[in-house]
């Protein structure tokens, strides 16, 4: 404990645990290894031992002073943390504005009985500013979650938190019920993402700049193949694609594995919780009350193989905050429909009316400003369901809403983006053709091209659309649209989570009558589209999820 400054009035500071001082010299050492392989270069040239030696005791000196100038303290309404050793900061967070509390352990902290605590504001802060306390003992983090997560109506610790702080947050968990839960065979579904790509091509890139592709192109075999061997030419590319796909689907199987192994979602009606990792382990609790809907990731490759990536659209938390990674999409659908349900009860000894968020139980959405002038008065939007069929909808909303298509304007916009890039390939090629007599093979290109542009039009055309589902007893009314070919999103955002509407139309919108219509909100991605509807329907959209918003009643 640190002593009380003058004036100071609150709660006594406290430091991070001891164990830390064989915590961060190791992490420390680790992340200054470029340095100490320079120094140790430099010392072995140079024949003076000392200049080894030197960064090390200055980096393994500075990580232990981490401990004596760091402390932390959790008042009635702030928590506050101050670090630093020649520049002195403090970090007062309000407890109010606590949105989430993250708990990461890797397998150094695991080993010492040490965790990681993140709190999270909402709030884009610099990696400097993060309220972060590492580390703290394994035994007491429960007990701290629970007490800062105490304004969402999770039970709070009692007035010895160390004693009674963990059994409450088990008690907790007990009434949580789980709503995903991640299993090995999914792993299958992790080459089908691009996230293998995303850490094998920076190293072919690199390998490429170092001089591979010299020495590939420009080796004796190389040589010796000359022009005439087309064939082993062909086998050396697909070879070598082989190779390239191969590491990209290990690579992407080794960090689905490292990141989501162990993966359960539980949900106890006013907190997420999640929990997964292999080596580092992380907990998430993500506050139900800042919950405004969810988003089915299908890129191309997973819809194909019938899976899809489930996401929550929060205030104040990560835009694309991960529920499900790839997984099947018969298991993203449970998910989903628990995370959508308006019937979810509250947990045994809640109070009256708190078993779900306030914002699924508004009871009137909010009026939403309009940043264009509407036309006349526009036809009507039709929505035909009974309010038991829309309580059901509700639940499954993201999967089974009938979404309106967009037109034959829709389909032929997508056409034309398209076909214009074939269009000028073609012209590329004639232009070669009139100038220089070039090889048949030369107008596969476009032939080609033509033939993907044809499929891919028409594949964005058939996943665009949009339906609105009317509010009910149960629940606000919800937006939900869908865009994209290659990856395609499916976002359900409901009505009290949009703060304002924008009709943005193009100048070849305007020609062809269609318009974009986004709904802002302040969770998730801010802004979600629904691209090239026609402009009548754009009017009637506003007015079905926010009524009044158009200012007619």
């Amino acid at each position: 404990m640190t002593e009380p400054l003058p004036g100071d009035i609150g709660p006594p500071w406290a430091r991070l645990d001891q164990r830390m001082l064989l915590v961060h010299p190791v992490t420390e050492v680790i992340r200054f290894i470029p340095v100490l392989i320079g120094s140790l270069i430099l010392g072995t040239s140079s024949g003076n031992p000392a200049w080894s030696i030197i960064p090390l005791a200055l980096i393994v000196g500075f990580a232990i002073t981490r401990w004596f100038t760091t402390t932390y303290r959790v008042g009635p309404t702030h928590v506050e943390l101050r670090t630093g050793l020649l520049q002195r900061r403090e970090l007062s967070v309000p407890r109010s504005r606590i949105r989430s509390v993250d708990i990461e352990s890797d397998l150094l902290h695991r080993a010492l009985g040490l965790a990681v605590v993140v709190i999270g504001t909402g709030q884009q802060a610099d990696s400097g500013e993060k309220f972060k306390l590492d580390s703290l003992d394994a035994r007491v983090v429960p007990a701290l979650r629970a007490e800062l997560l105490a304004h969402t109506g999770r039970p709070a610790a009692g007035p010895d938190v160390q004693a009674t702080g963990v059994a409450d947050a088990e008690a907790a968990r007990a009434q949580s019920r789980e709503i995903g839960h991640w299993r090995p065979q999914w792993v299958r579904y992790a080459p089908l993402s691009l996230t293998g790509f995303a850490v094998i091509a920076p190293v072919v890139g690199a390998a490429f700049q170092y001089g591979l592709g010299e020495w590939l192109f420009e080796s004796e075999a190389a040589q010796d193949i000359g022009d005439h061997a087309v064939a082993a030419i062909v086998l050396a590319v697909l070879g070598l694609i082989a190779v390239i796909v191969l590491l990209v689907s290990l690579a992407a199987c080794t960090r689905y594995l490292t990141t989501y192994f162990g993966l359960r979602v539980l949900n106890d009606g006013r907190t997420l919780h999640l929990r997964h990792g292999l080596f580092t382990t992380r907990q998430i609790t993500l506050d139900l009350a800042r919950f405004r809907g969810a988003t089915v990731n299908e890129p191309l490759l997973l819809r194909l193989s019938g899976a899809a990536e489930l996401e929550a659209i929060m205030v104040g938390e990560n835009p694309r905050q991960k529920i499900l990674p790839q997984a099947p999409r018969a298991a993203v659908e449970r998910t989903l429909a628990e995370l959508l349900s308006p019937r979810a009860s509250p947990p045994p000894g809640a109070p009256s009316g708190v078993g779900r968020p306030e914002a699924l139980t508004a009871p009137e959405p909010r009026t939403a400003a309009v940043q264009h002038v509407p036309p006349d008065q526009p036809a009507p939007l039709s929505i035909a369901s009974s309010p038991s069929a829309a309580t059901e909808l509700v639940s499954v909303a993201q999967l089974t809403a009938r979404l309106t298509r967009h037109g034959p304007v829709a389909r032929r916009r997508r056409y034309t983006r398209a076909l214009s890039p074939v269009v000028l390939l073609t012209v590329a090629v004639l232009a070669i053709a009139l100038d220089t007599p070039v090889s048949p093979w030369w107008w596969l290109l476009p032939v080609v091209a033509a033939a993907l542009a044809v499929a891919l039009a028409e594949d964005r055309y058939r996943g665009l659309g949009h339906a609105v589902l009317p509010r009910t007893e149960a629940g606000p009314a919800w937006l939900i649209t869908r865009a994209g070919s290659l990856d395609r999103d499916r976002d359900c955002l409901e009505a009290p989570g949009v703060i304002g509407w924008t009709v943005r139309q193009s100048f070849w919108q305007r020609r062809s009558g269609v318009a974009t219509v986004i709904a802002a909100t302040a969770a998730g991605k801010k802004r979600y589209h629904v691209i090239d509807i026609p402009l009548p329907q754009a009017w009637s959209l506003i007015e079905a999820v926010t009524p009044g918003a158009l200012g007619r009643r």
